[in-house]
């Protein structure tokens, strides 16, 4: 640690030698962008912006940059391997971007004495050099929030100590604060995040989401070593206050509604295909391609992705692979009007899913166990079928 420390001083005599500074020109604050439109602008934003009174220079360094243009990066994505880097972009630029998206900027202004300031600027001025500005992304463990937490307790002079909260939450009740405008990308959350999201986080582990860390820093103190305190935040401003943000474009039906409109036709299927002694194989095919295709996304993430919580997805045992090889047999049964064993195994896996889903600690959403019941009213129908087609020859039997 010492080390370090006398690394960091070298690098920021350099610095104030080169630049010709005085020590107490540097002022630094935390941003906190309010939520975007866009999906991945749902979270909001932090950045760190370094104001050189002095020599008026004014630049936000910002670790939410990627580029579509890196190599694989659809794939690398996928597999939770995307990095993302550090760059700074002048003050201007970011505020008028922020401000055209509607977001709301906060200025949080830290209490940092003149050596901590320009600490923290020589410490992010080194990160952002071409070969140390790029870093692996994690969405909950290691983002642009969490960086920018790290950098301010790396700089200050003592140890940071953030307000208790008793109310304690999870990941996922988090994320469903900042998707509550956007219902399906809170399903889509639902469907691909696990267990481990589920878990009640620690007050540190909260401030992964920009608005938790604004509301942490705000009351938080730096702790020095003989034991004095002092605000870590001095001053707070707001920029763009009055532009309220465009609303979110999304479907026009809320998934509650769209699984409850899928249940109801599934069983009005089920219904014509009693009345009508008939069975659609065709929807069969429907279901079963999408279930199984939606299998395969969850098992490669749950075997391969390195993104946090989708390796503990209890909803494999719903959505999986598995309908895909059935397929053929049943669509070949089905046109031949003949059983088979898959339905009787189908139903077995979907009541026992339904049954227990409420023990299991994962909070799966609003629309799993309706489609669990959709998927339920395959296996059904066909026994309905077979027991219709059965009795008249049992009949038929007995008057014999």
């Amino acid at each position: 640690m010492k080390r370090f420390l006398a690394f960091t001083l070298v690098l920021w005599l350099v610095f104030a030698a080169k630049s010709q500074l005085p020590m107490d020109s540097m002022q630094v604050s935390l941003l906190t962008c309010s939520p975007g439109t866009e999906v991945y602008s749902l979270y909001g934003h932090t950045a760190l912006r370094c104001r050189n009174i002095t020599r008026n220079q004014d630049l936000v360094y910002n670790y939410g940059v990627f580029s579509f243009q890196q190599p694989h990066f659809v794939w690398r994505f996928i597999l939770g391997e995307c990095d993302y880097m550090v760059q700074p972009v002048p003050w201007p630029y970011f505020i008028k971007e922020y401000g055209e998206r509607g977001s709301t900027v906060t200025e949080q202004v830290l209490n940092f004495s003149s050596i901590e300031a320009n600490r923290l600027a020589m410490l992010l001025y080194v990160n952002s050099l071409p070969e140390n500005c790029q870093y692996r992304y994690n969405f909950l463990y290691n983002n642009c929030t969490t960086k920018v937490r790290d950098m301010i307790e790396r700089a200050a002079d003592g140890t940071l100590e953030y307000p208790q909260f008793d109310e304690k939450k999870t990941y996922r009740q988090i994320l469903h604060e900042y998707t509550a405008v956007d219902p399906w990308a809170s399903e889509g959350n639902d469907l691909l995040l696990g267990q481990d999201v589920d878990t009640l986080l620690t007050d540190r582990a909260a401030m992964f989401a920009p608005e938790y860390m604004m509301n942490y820093a705000e009351d938080a103190l730096i702790r020095a070593e003989n034991n004095d305190y002092r605000q870590l935040v001095k001053k707070t401003y707001i920029h763009n206050p009055l532009k309220p943000s465009p609303e979110v474009e999304t479907l026009p039906f809320t998934p509650i509604q769209f699984s409850a409109t899928l249940l109801i036709f599934a069983l009005l299927v089920v219904g014509v295909e009693y009345k009508f002694h008939f069975m659609w194989w065709g929807w069969d095919v429907m279901l079963m391609l999408i279930q199984g295709l939606a299998g395969c996304l969850l098992v490669f993430m749950f075997l391969f992705s390195e993104h946090p919580g989708v390796g503990s997805n209890w909803l494999v045992l719903l959505l999986n692979p598995l309908p895909l090889f059935a397929l053929p047999k049943v669509v070949k049964s089905a046109y031949k009007r003949q059983t088979t064993r898959w339905h009787s195994l189908n139903f077995a896996i979907l009541t026992l899913f339904i049954v227990f889903s409420a023990w299991i600690p994962q909070d799966f959403g609003d629309i799993v166990v309706p489609l669990a019941l959709v998927l339920l009213t395959r296996p059904i129908s066909y026994n309905l079928y077979f027991r219709k087609k059965v009795q008249p020859s049992k009949r038929k039997i007995a008057e014999k």
